[in-house]
């Protein structure tokens, strides 16, 4: 056993001294060491139940002879983090999340880890942690929240956002506002629609590092405790059979991975995650790749905030594995990878399949015939940037119009609630990159504006950050090179034609490039936005958004 480093032989009799202060008998000592790592906190709704979900876990390790030891990792909750200075530590937590596991999970040699997660930045830096690790490693989703209900329709946090924008507008008044705020969040869990949280909980069992269920199962259902339970238990079959993270996340796991991202529509922060953690896990993949799988992939399930449904109507129509059957009806699924059920992914699906069609469509009537996110390319963004093509309207899949330009999101919020925003404009906010903002920050709360004042169909947003999974429109992110590295984007003037062609996956600035070596003579490097602590060496570290913002080895 790892754990023997620590607690085998007569060199380790003080370090015996030490568990059994904590408590542990001899039998608990001689068994393997097993991880639990929990991002429990009080400040996230998707995480405020963790405690729970983390006692049902230890007993399923304790039923199938292993011994627990539970241990912390921060998060943050982008929503309450957006739209201040709060947010550009969000996507930052990643990485503090990943090495503060390794740190914790080497220092005290666990033989095994069970891996706790719920929202957005948590569960990559987690995935992140058990590929670098390389250990045995199960993970188990605090679950998705149930969607409000407000005027007997359902409703998720995407519609407050809006409402903001809509109250600005006039469009409802402030009564019903509140009541909009009242009822959108009606439990604990990961906010109800196919946003970043509830995408990269989906995203993780598609991997295949967590048990059936996990992207699906409503936070507040028993089967959620249930499931956790098993994964306590499976963590030591997994032990027991030498099955690590890395014998799992393959180059086809994550084929797989994105192979479900386009035919359920996932936020477009999924595309950041996923090469993050596919670096750490030492697997090649690449921007091409993703166009490459959304071409031959349809979209067949639109959560919101792209449609009406929320995750538990995904949830009832079959999960995860219920999409899969139904994409491996033409193949394009790689059916022999392993999974941390022991079993692989042709073995899990075979006696799965779709419960209702108006949820999931079948692969003849699909929402559309390739996947619901893009990637473009073009002179604004040659490295690359992102759009969750399947929550844009039919009407801006191409537009051409004039740049509104914004240094930052502030600026831009105010200008949009002032009325300053009109039909055809397209917003450019930029130096809100991984080190130009500094930490890349989600930025609801003008593509939410401008959904709420009912300009989604007539405005565009591009720019070098990021847009939370709960965004719909023409939003395009990522934009690289970002502004402070001296992207194209730091050189777009009031009033410069831009074109986006979502089919053709471009994205141009329509300026002479005689113009743009004059702008560029005149650009200068940007002072940095915050000048001490973590996000100052942020900055100095982290990589492009194309790379998956992760840091500079």
């Amino acid at each position: 056993m790892r754990s023997d480093l620590a607690k085998k032989g007569l060199e380790k009799a003080p370090h015996r001294s030490l568990f059994k202060a904590l408590g542990l008998i001899e039998e608990e000592m001689s068994r393997p060491l097993i991880g639990i790592v929990n991002s429990k906190n009080d400040i996230i709704p998707g995480h405020i139940h963790l405690d729970k979900i983390a006692e049902a876990v230890k007993a399923g390790v304790r039923l199938a002879g292993g011994t627990p030891m539970e241990f912390q990792t921060i998060g943050v909750c982008d929503g309450i983090a957006m739209n201040h200075i709060g947010m550009k530590y969000s996507l930052a937590s990643r990485e503090i999340i990943a090495d503060s596991v390794e740190i914790m999970a080497t220092a005290h040699a666990f033989d095994a880890l069970v891996f706790i997660p719920n929202c957005d930045k948590i569960v990559p830096g987690m995935l992140m942690a058990a590929a670098r690790l390389n250990l045995p490693s199960i993970f188990i989703s605090g679950g998705p929240m149930l969607a409000g209900r407000v005027k007997g329709k359902a409703v998720s946090l995407t519609q407050v956002f809006e409402g903001v924008g809509a109250a600005a507008a006039g469009h409802i008044s402030m009564d019903e506002l509140a009541y909009l705020e009242e009822n959108a969040c009606p439990t604990c869990g990961s906010c109800s629609g196919m946003f970043t949280a509830n995408s990269m909980n989906c995203l993780t069992e598609a991997l295949g590092m967590a048990l059936a269920g996990n992207g699906t199962i409503p936070a507040v259902y028993s089967e959620r405790i249930r499931l956790a339970k098993k994964a306590g238990m499976q963590i030591m079959q997994l032990w027991e059979q030498d099955i690590k993270a890395l014998d799992i996340m393959t180059l086809d796991a994550f084929q797989n991975a994105i192979r479900l991202d386009m035919a359920i529509g996932c936020s477009s922060n999924s595309v950041l995650h996923l090469l993050a953690i596919a670096a750490e896990a030492g697997v090649d993949i690449d921007l091409d790749l993703f166009n490459e799988i959304s071409a031959t992939t349809p979209h067949l399930c639109k959560l919101s905030p792209a449609g009406e449904h929320h995750m538990e109507d995904l949830y009832r129509a079959g999960g995860i594995q219920a999409m899969f059957n139904e994409l491996n009806q033409k193949g394009l699924i790689n059916t022999g990878c392993m999974t941390v059920s022991g079993k692989t992914v042709g073995e899990n699906i075979v006696s799965t399949s779709v419960l209702d069609h108006d949820v999931i469509r079948p692969l003849d009537n699909p929402y559309s015939s390739t996947g619901g996110l893009a990637i473009l390319f073009g002179n604004l963004a040659p490295q690359g940037a992102v759009v969750k093509r399947s929550a844009v309207a039919e009407e801006m899949m191409y537009h051409e119009g004039p740049a509104r330009v914004f240094d930052s999101e502030e600026e831009t919020v105010e200008s949009i609630l002032a009325g300053k925003i009109v039909a055809g404009d397209v917003i450019v906010i930029r130096y809100e990159g991984p080190a130009g903002g500094p930490g890349m920050r989600e930025m609801l709360t003008p593509t939410s504006a401008i959904a709420g004042i009912g300009l989604d169909k007539e405005v565009a947003l591009i720019t070098d950050g990021r847009f939370s999974g709960a965004t719909r429109g023409a939003s395009i992110g990522h934009v690289s090179p970002e502004a402070a590295a001296g992207g194209l984007i730091a050189l777009i003037e009031e009033g410069d034609l831009i074109r986006i062609d979502i089919p053709a996956c471009r994205l141009d600035l329509m300026v002479d490039a005689e113009i743009l070596e004059k702008r560029q003579a005149r650009w200068e490097v940007p002072e940095p936005k915050i000048k001490s602590g973590y996000m100052k060496r942020y900055a100095k570290m982290v990589q492009s958004a194309s790379s998956g913002a992760i840091f500079k080895k």
